[in-house]
């Protein structure tokens, strides 16, 4: 029986190196594949996906100032759940 190959998972720094890489068109796409271990396919899908998704690097921040969620109300609620599973677990037998 031969041994279970898990699937490699890469870093978006790792994604972003390679198709930067492909797009600078220096080398060819067969040279890179070697160099990074990769398929030819799975190079060119990240590239397309770094043009089709440049834009959003130039496009505007979301406003700094927005407002974070209250979280008081949310830590009080955790706090009474705790003392009451607490309560619970004395109580009722087991």
């Amino acid at each position: 029986m031969t041994p279970k190959r898990t699937r490699r998972r890469y870093t978006a720094e790792f994604k972003a190196e390679v198709a930067l890489a492909a797009l600078t068109e220096r080398q060819p796409l067969a040279e890179l594949a070697a160099h990074y271990q990769l398929a030819t396919a799975q190079i060119t899908r990240w590239k397309l996906q770094l043009r089709e998704q440049a834009t959003q690097v130039f496009t505007e921040a979301p406003a700094a100032g927005t407002p974070l969620p209250d979280v008081e109300p949310l830590y009080a609620a955790i706090g009474r759940l705790q003392m009451e599973n607490a309560l619970l677990k004395k109580t009722l037998p087991r």
